[in-house]
């Protein structure tokens, strides 16, 4: 039986992953950060699984990293543990470099002591790319420009994944991977932002959406689809690094709109940059307002993935649309308000 050991593994991607990982037979172990209050809600419904197992472990504490690795010898590590919230990281960028950047060489460093070398994988982001909208769509070959403490970060995570492969042997991968969203997306992301504002709105429990950049462009998929990805990458016979994306691209703005038409609310829009609102075409009420706090200090404007390399080396493609993904998304928040309305 294979071993898998996954930093992250109570985020949106982490509880993916370890369900994938399961199915497949592996027996999964993933470290989760002490915390007062309850934190592992998407994976509490794997609680029962016997392969499953959790340890107190963060990626700033390299003893605990050692002494994990070497008493689990896991035969892949997936990366995944990040403050990865990028508005976030400019206003904690010491943190998010302490876990992003040097919790990478932390587990790297760990995995280079191991007589016997895991796989290594380790989640990039498209937030490298910057979002020049004149190197849309960016790939494998697009030079990096980040424009956040956490597209910095991760690029050295990036670099020094790439590092160690080359100066030890390292089987390491690196998954640029572009937006992915699903209904466990944290609440603080924008997708999940819309989402639940649409069905509290549908609801009558709130009356307006607030927002920042509605023109921003993002390349978006379903967490599901990507680490599938992930997982594809430590199955090919070499390491790589590979950009996951869907290979379309859609503004905030139109995400907005799609989120709302689906629950049968159309929008028109008035105004124009800070002063622009959303407005209901049958009851004539603001439902969308623009708020400058909501901008990053310095915005990434269009990230477009071209996925074609993946396609052609591991036979990968997303399989669930941008409309599903929405209509996911919006549904799942609408059955909760429904959930906690009961109660």
């Amino acid at each position: 039986m294979k071993k898998a050991f996954i930093t992250g593994i109570t985020g949106q991607d982490g509880s993916y992953l370890t369900e994938l990982l399961l199915e497949k037979g592996y027996e999964v172990h993933g470290i989760i950060r002490r915390s007062s209050l309850f934190n592992t809600d998407r994976i509490d419904h794997l609680e029962d699984n016997k392969n499953l197992h959790t340890h107190w472990g963060d990626l700033t504490d390299s003893s605990n990293l050692h002494t994990l690795l070497s008493e689990i010898c896991p035969d892949e590590i997936y990366n995944l543990g990040a403050q990865s919230h990028v508005a976030v990281s400019f206003q904690v960028p010491e943190y998010t470099g302490e876990g992003d950047a040097i919790g990478t060489i932390r587990l790297l460093n760990a995995v280079k002591d191991l007589k016997n070398k895991p796989k290594f994988y380790q989640a990039s982001t498209s937030e490298l790319f910057g979002g020049i909208p004149e190197t849309a769509p960016q790939n494998e070959a697009t030079p990096f420009y980040p424009k956040s403490p956490y597209g910095a970060a991760k690029l050295y995570g990036y670099w020094v994944t790439i590092n160690y492969r080359e100066s030890y042997n390292i089987f390491a991968s690196n998954g640029i991977l572009f937006n992915h969203e699903s209904p466990r997306r944290g609440g603080t992301f924008v997708t999940k932002k819309i989402a639940k504002a649409v069905a509290d709105i549908h609801s009558n429990t709130k009356d307006c959406l607030t927002l920042g950049n509605l023109d921003a462009l993002r390349d978006w998929g379903h967490a599901k689809d990507y680490v599938q990805a992930m997982w594809l990458m430590l199955q090919y016979e070499k390491p790589l690094d590979l950009v996951i994306a869907s290979g379309k691209t859609y503004s905030v703005r139109q995400f907005v709109e799609k989120a709302f038409n689906h629950v049968d609310i159309e929008l028109e829009w008035s105004g124009s940059g800070i002063d622009e609102v959303g407005i209901d075409k049958k009851s004539g009420k603001k439902l969308v307002e623009v708020d400058s706090r909501y901008f990053r200090p310095a915005e990434v404007e269009h990230l477009h993935g071209d996925p074609s390399l993946a396609k052609e080396i591991l036979g990968w493609s997303p399989t669930i649309s941008f409309d599903n993904l929405v209509t996911e998304m919006v549904d799942h928040e609408v059955e909760q308000n429904k959930t906690h309305s009961k109660n």
